[in-house]
């Protein structure tokens, strides 16, 4: 039998994609799927065990169960300002979480070689690329998950000038944190397992566990019935800013392709600034027939899509769960064309 011979083909000095694999079965929809989970699964778990995201994760729930806790004197809108401040406080950190978690998984890993190494393989640059973003929006979305947690318990803990600071809530939610903190520590220094991965998913389970103690009881202490005094239209809410930050996780990893942490923070940062400003800057001049603002219009996210804190005022319904298809709708379209322009801008790109 005559054998087969292998060819690697070679792109700019670096070695890009294998095109055939000595196993018949490498070339097959289930190992392709096999490796693509591959990719994300361990995209998503060097996320995790980046010190930052655990800092980003502790910081943004500790803060929004600590505005829930103070005075505001803001004349009956008193709640409204604790849920304005949490989706907000869950934008911010979800912005900085998808730049530098797209810059550690794309960016650092074509600097360090890593990448090239995984291509050299048969993975393909589109299999790598889109892998590396299930990563990255796995991670942001357990972010904004826990996020979403202690934003729901604010919703109930937060009062006005004629209420009082929610001690058993707030003592529950930090003493659940320091709890994770100290079972990372236990697992590291006795399993020598990682600390910051599992302090990471200690501190997840933690707030549900404390989201679901609270929940039972009031806070004098007394049985309730659960769920009393949260506020459920902050959920779709957080998920349209989850859909926000996907949509900026593709920018960032569009970008990471060819720059490091500060150019992709500085770029990212001008497309959500601009994003906020299209209806004024450039949806007027569209509906008046201009071709350039048609463009910028389309092309640019619209953030206000996704920002609909207004629905959390009294006596309104919140937003319905068909603008939230709507809402995702928009952004698998979005993110199609995001991470084409990345797939494009990485197919050249120097390896080696």
């Amino acid at each position: 039998m005559r054998a087969t011979t292998k060819f690697f083909p070679l792109e700019n000095a670096g070695i890009t994609n294998c095109i055939e694999d000595s196993y018949p079965y490498s070339v097959g929809p289930i190992y392709r799927m096999r490796q693509f989970l591959t990719i994300a699964i361990n995209a998503f778990m060097e996320l995790v065990r980046q010190p930052i995201f655990l800092i980003l994760m502790t910081v943004s729930a500790a803060f929004i169960a600590f505005l829930a806790s103070i005075y505001y004197f803001g004349f009956g809108d008193d709640q409204k300002m604790v849920k304005d401040s949490a989706l907000a406080i869950m934008l911010l950190a979800g912005l900085f979480g998808a730049v530098l978690s797209a810059s550690a998984s794309v960016a650092h890993e074509i600097r360090s070689g890593t990448a090239l190494a995984v291509l050299a393989k048969p993975v393909g640059r589109i299999q790598f690329i889109l892998a590396k973003y299930a990563g990255v929006a796995a991670a942001l979305s357990l972010l904004t998950f826990t996020n979403l947690i202690v934003s729901l318990l604010a919703s109930r803990m937060a009062f006005d000038v004629y209420g009082s600071t929610d001690f058993l809530a707030l003592g529950t939610i930090y003493g659940g944190m320091l709890l994770a903190y100290l079972l990372g520590g236990f697992s590291n220094y006795f399993l020598h397992r990682t600390f910051v991965s599992d302090a990471v998913f200690a501190l997840v389970g933690m707030l549900v566990l404390a989201f679901l103690i609270i929940n039972c009881f009031n806070k004098d202490g007394e049985w309730q019935a659960f769920g009393t005094g949260i506020d459920w239209r902050v959920v779709p809410a957080s998920i349209l800013i989850l859909f926000a930050l996907w949509l900026l996780a593709g920018l960032a990893i569009a970008c990471s392709t060819r720059y490091e942490v500060i150019p992709t923070l500085a770029i990212c940062s001008a497309f959500f600034l601009l994003g906020l400003m299209s209806d004024y800057m450039f949806g007027r001049r569209a509906e008046a027939g201009s071709w350039w603002g048609e463009i910028c219009y389309t092309v640019l996210p619209n953030w206000q899509l996704f920002w609909l804190a207004d629905t959390l005022e009294k006596g309104k319904s919140g937003i319905p769960w068909s603008y939230v298809a709507r809402s995702f709708a928009y952004v698998i379209g979005y993110l199609g064309a995001v991470l084409a322009m990345a797939l494009l801008m990485f197919e050249d790109r120097e390896l080696s």
